[in-house]
């Protein structure tokens, strides 16, 4: 198939996604990127994890694209005394057949909201790891696959300590982006008022079908991916592990560690899945810019240099994407 023929398919493909777009700008004002964000998760098959202080519809925006598409919803409130059991189920007895029969608990839906993800403690994490990464779920001694689409979609608030456990490095990588979310304009929040002073607030209806979700993710997969940028995506990747390779000797001192391959190959996914809601087959460096900070900022450890002078993952990025040459 050449480009014009993907490209063609691409476009006729992707109409879905105006109209999942449409049912989440009812609830949702402003905050497109974010909306974008979670689209690209759903289409590349990746964990989001959204980090914002309260208020700023994290919540909202996730339960109303879960909403969209017909697909059993689990809305998981992390605390401190949260255990395995209460996210993945557990084991009971019953007297009438005098056997240990399964409970699932409510990671075993499609859509799973963690709000407040850094809020229980190591087992927790450790149990929603198996399901992140290998989409199953062991109880006692079964193992019981996940239903697809199967996302984790998570909240955390980057202001709060007291009560609060920072995520272990092996499950944030887990996470295919990390989004950080800023607040409205002006008037975007004169709309968000005058929504919430109506009798009814607005709701998302269902339009989709979780198949129709599975078909679209194969699809995205066939989004052309050049060998130029390939290696940009490596050479971005790359920066970030060996800096004074790409003249960016001053970064040195600053990462502690790089992004692993994980990142290479979330950062070709996402800015497939992102080509694709923009209707376009073939995958263009601006896409690549557009997610990358997103999928890097939290696989880029900073020093404690860095930290003593404020230098963030996203400066460190910024200058990457400065130097790095662009296909």
């Amino acid at each position: 198939m050449d480009i014009r023929e993907l490209n063609e398919r691409i476009q006729q493909e992707s109409t879905f996604v105006k109209v999942l777009n449409d049912e989440m700008r009812k609830v949702i004002i402003g905050q497109q990127d974010m909306v974008d964000r979670l689209l690209v998760g759903l289409l590349a098959n990746g964990h989001i994890l959204l980090e914002g202080v309260p208020g700023l519809a994290k919540t909202l925006a996730i339960k109303s694209l879960a909403n969209t598409i017909k697909a059993r919803f689990s809305r998981i409130q992390f605390t401190p005394d949260l255990l395995p059991a209460d996210l993945i189920g557990t084991m009971i007895y019953s007297q009438k057949t005098e056997e240990f029969l399964v409970r699932k608990g409510p990671v075993f839906a499609n859509f799973i909201l963690a709000d407040e993800i850094n809020r229980a403690p190591a087992k927790v994490q450790s149990a929603l790891l198996e399901a992140m990464q290998e989409r199953q779920v062991t109880i006692g001694d079964n193992s019981f696959k996940l239903d697809e689409p199967f996302l984790v979609l998570a909240t955390e608030n980057p202001l709060e300590q007291e009560g609060t456990y920072p995520l272990p490095e092996a499950q944030v990588d887990r996470f295919m982006m990390k989004v950080v979310i800023g607040y409205p304009t002006r008037e975007e929040e004169k709309l968000i008022l005058r929504q919430n002073m109506l009798q009814q607030f607005p709701a998302t209806t269902p339009v989709m079908e979780p198949a129709h979700i599975i078909k679209a993710r194969d699809v995205v997969r066939d989004v052309y991916l050049d060998e130029k940028i390939e290696t940009y995506i490596t050479d971005i990747v790359f920066a970030t592990r060996y800096p004074d390779q790409y003249k960016l000797q001053k970064l040195v001192p600053l990462i502690s560690y790089g992004g692993s391959p994980r990142a290479s190959i979330n950062l070709a996914l996402a800015s497939k899945a992102y080509a694709f809601i923009r209707q376009r087959g073939y995958v263009i460096p601006e896409d690549i810019r557009a997610v990358c900070h997103d999928v890097l900022r939290h696989r880029v450890g900073l020093t404690y240099e860095a930290e003593a002078e404020n230098i963030t993952s996203e400066d460190i990025i910024n200058d990457i994407l400065n130097n790095v040459e662009v296909p």
